[in-house]
Formats: structure tokens, sequence, C-alpha cells
């Protein structure tokens, strides 16, 4: 079985004092799931074992054990954990793997619910515990059967970065600044799951992206629950500008992608430094949900339709060639057939150049799961289809206006079974989430692969997809 990992011997090292292969105590393989936020926690983890002697393997086959980091937001992320748990669990039956260790989100929210009913489970370390990733490995390694459980309260300082054995492709890292969150939107769990907001130093945060960049990294990805939110705790106000403006210092990375940008703390100072930043990409995914003022007090977003308006426009006006992403939930409880229409109303007149759809999915103990006047799913879908629709629409004629420009491209991965063809991305799409760039007609003699940097001419579109040609 083929795991969402890359094999060790093709990921660069970030920490000092790797150990001999003579040394190496036992072989893992790894399921990520979840958001960016949880790929760090993999890669810190794995960073651990690695520097205390295991080897990850990119096959459940040559592993003695699989770590599978879980996520808990919604019910299809949690129904995704589950079924990864079940096929590792199974594999572990059959002999062909010796223990299953369940980490993340899905293992603090559930903790003895999961065990109950899954109690093959070896091991589970929850959010705040995978510091002490090695401890729990080194205890089964040795033979210890009994059931272990590691869970930490919230951290009061942030969990360093620092050790990690990434599992992106080599060029690009996601970057974690603060931890937890201090927003009560009531549809959501995380700070049950993450605890409250903690940023990480300025100075720790530009240590970490200087070591990325040492490493061969070059697009970093600001992530964080809420960006924005940035050094209130620490500094008594928001420092997301002055961070920033350390990060576009660093000459070994190309560009420095934001994630996460809640529509509050977003200043003239920000502002500027956005527009005037070298390396800080004009691209901002913000996360709106929604946009009648209804809905988003019953969500508690503590923003209007109104001030999320002034503050995209300012945004538009001032910075460059600016890309928007964004998130909008249908079918949250009360939301009425005017509410929707708002929505759509916005959606059609902001023109977001990537905006994804959430159906509402009740969480357990989040106040949203006791409000009154919930929407019948296949209505909740039915509107989830319009503002997809109207999306693509949009998505679609923004992509055909960029047909004869010419953008850096950079090259994430070879097109499988296509020959010298390649998959990209430019400055206006994020791995993974976004549409990609295909890009044919490089000549082999001027050696660029995975992680160049192409300047290339856009000539066709498919779909939200891109067709590129190098230039020459």
């Amino acid at each position: 079985m083929q795991l969402p990992i890359i094999s060790d011997t093709q990921k660069p090292s970030l920490q000092a004092g790797d150990k001999q292969a003579e040394g190496q105590r036992g072989r893992y393989a790894v399921v990520s799931l979840g958001c960016p936020k949880n790929l760090v926690d993999t890669e810190q983890m794995l960073g651990r074992l690695d520097e205390d002697g295991y080897q990850m393997t990119d096959t459940v086959d040559d592993a003695d054990f699989v770590v599978v980091n879980t996520c808990g937001f919604i019910d299809s992320a949690r129904e995704e954990s589950l079924g990864a748990i079940d096929e590792m669990l199974a594999l572990k039956r059959q002999g062909k793997i010796r223990n299953v260790v369940v980490t993340g989100c899905l293992a603090e929210r559930q903790q003895g619910k999961l065990l109950e009913a899954r109690p093959d489970i070896d091991a589970m370390v929850g959010v705040f515990g995978r510091n002490e990733i090695v401890s729990v490995i080194d205890r089964l390694q040795s033979g210890v059967e009994e059931q272990q459980k590691l869970f930490r309260p919230a951290a009061i300082r942030p969990l360093s970065d620092a050790v990690r054995s990434p599992v992106t492709p080599r060029h690009f890292a996601y970057l974690k600044i603060s931890e937890g969150c201090d927003r009560l939107c009531t549809f959501c769990a995380i700070p049950k799951m993450r605890g409250k907001h903690y940023s990480k130093p300025i100075e720790q945060v530009v240590e970490e992206a200087q070591r990325l960049g040492d490493a061969g990294v070059r697009e970093v990805v600001i992530v964080a629950q809420d960006t924005t939110y940035y050094g209130r705790d620490l500094y008594g106000e928001a420092r997301l500008s002055e961070l920033l403006r350390q990060l576009d210092k660093i000459e070994s990375l190309d560009w420095i992608r934001l994630m996460y940008f809640y529509p509050m703390y977003i200043d003239d100072r920000l502002i500027d430094t956005l527009a005037g930043a070298e390396r800080i990409l004009p691209y901002i995914d913000m996360p709106l949900q929604h946009a009648s003022d209804s809905m988003l007090k019953r969500m508690s977003r503590k923003t209007t339709r109104a001030s999320q308006e002034e503050i995209l426009g300012k945004l538009r006006s001032r910075i460059d060639h600016l890309v928007m992403r964004t998130t909008m939930i249908t079918g949250f409880p009360g939301e009425t057939d005017d509410d929707f229409a708002q929505l759509a109303d916005f959606t059609e007149q902001q023109k977001f150049e990537h905006l994804g759809v959430f159906t509402y999915s009740v969480e357990e103990d989040t106040p949203a799961a006791k409000l009154p006047n919930r929407v019948p799913a296949e209505v909740a879908q039915q509107r989830h289809d319009t503002i997809m629709a109207i999306q693509q629409k949009i998505a679609f004629q923004w992509n055909e206006s960029r047909i004869g420009t010419v953008e850096d491209v950079i090259i994430d991965s070879p097109l499988p079974d296509q020959d010298g063809v390649w998959i990209g991305r430019t400055r206006g799409e994020a791995p993974d989430i976004d549409g990609i760039v295909y890009v044919s007609g490089i000549d082999p003699e001027q050696g660029i692969g995975v992680g160049s940097m192409v300047q290339c001419e856009i000539v066709a579109t498919d779909g939200y997809d891109l067709i590129a040609a190098p230039l020459a």
C-alpha cells in the first residue's frame, strides 16, 4: 500500500545529528491527514523519530509501526481519519505491521471514546503530547503491550517546529506562526482540540524560516488558526506586519504565501507591508464563511458584510494583482432563502479567484449544535452546488483572462506517464488546494526539475487549470 508520504531518500534533513543507519531502531510509515497545520505537527514528530534513529519508509510493507496523524475538524475529515485507522488496524491483525499509533486532533477530541471503539490501537498521543512521541514508540518497540495514552494540557508557550522531517516536496514547506485559537465561532471545535491562541516569538519564527530556506525550501506557506491575530498574546497588539517584514528579508526564500487571514486586525500598516514586499506573494487566503449579517452573527464571526466588503476593497485597490481565496458554509442552522441569496450575490460581486464551499457539519460540544432551525441536508447541498456553479464561471473567466500573460511557475512534479510534461504553480495557486499549471516543452538540456522556477507564457486553460510553455 502506498501512503501519502515521500521516502526517506527524497527528503532533506532539517536537523543536525542524524544517526547512522546501523543505529536505526525500527522502520515506520506515516499517514498524515487534515490541514497544513496538522502536517507541520506530523513533520515535527517524524523529525524527532528520525533524530532518535528510527527510519521512515514509504510503504507499510516495510514498516514495523504506523503513525496515523488524524483530523477531527468536520464529519468528512473524521470519517477519513477513522477509515485510515481501521485500514492500519486491519493490517496489524494480518500480521503485516506490529503497532498502530494514533495522534492528532481526532485523538485529542475523542480520547477514551476512540479507544473504547478500537481497543487494538497501541498508543494514542494528543496534540500537545507530540514532543514525547519518541518515548511512546520506544516503549512499544521494547515490547510493552499495555495500552498507552499520552495527553497533555494545552501548552502555555509555543512548541518549537525546528526539528522537522518534511513530507512535502523539498522546495516548499508550511511555517506555523501560532497555535490554538481565541475565536469562539459557534460552528468550530478547534479551540477544544487546539487550545487558546499563542504566538511564537518573532525571532523563533524567523529562525525557523531561515532554516527552511537554508535547507533548499523556495516557498514558505504561512499557516495558523488565525494569522492576523498573531502577536496579540505576546506583545499586546497584532504584530503580523513586523513579522512579515522580517521574513521578507530572508534571501534564501523566493515566495512567502499567506493563509488563514481572519478579516480583523488588517490595518493600513499591514496592507502597506504586503504591497511593498519583495517575497510576500499577492495572495491571501481569507475564510469568510458567509455574507449575510444574520448568519455571521449566529456564527459569532464578529464581522458584517459591509466590513468584509470594505477590507476586500482596500486590499484589492492597494495590492497589485492580488489573488484572493475564501471558503463559505451553506446550510448553517437558521439560514433562510434570503440569507443564501445574499451569499450568492456576494460571491458574484466579489469574484474571488479561488473559493471553496462546505455544507454545515454538526459538531458536538459546539454552540451551533444546539441551534434550532436546522437546514435539511438536501437544501444545504443544493445551495453548495449553486455557489460552486457561480464560482466556476468566475474562475474559468479569470483563467481565460490570463492567456498570453507571462508568469513564473514553480515546478512541483513531473506529470506521470507524460514525458516532458511537468506540473507547477504560479504565484496565484497554493499547493494542494488550488489549480495547477501543466508545463510542456522544457528542454532537457536546461536541467530543469522539481523546485525549479521557470518563466512561462500561459497559452491555454483546462477548466480550473492552466497550460503553459516555457520562454526561451
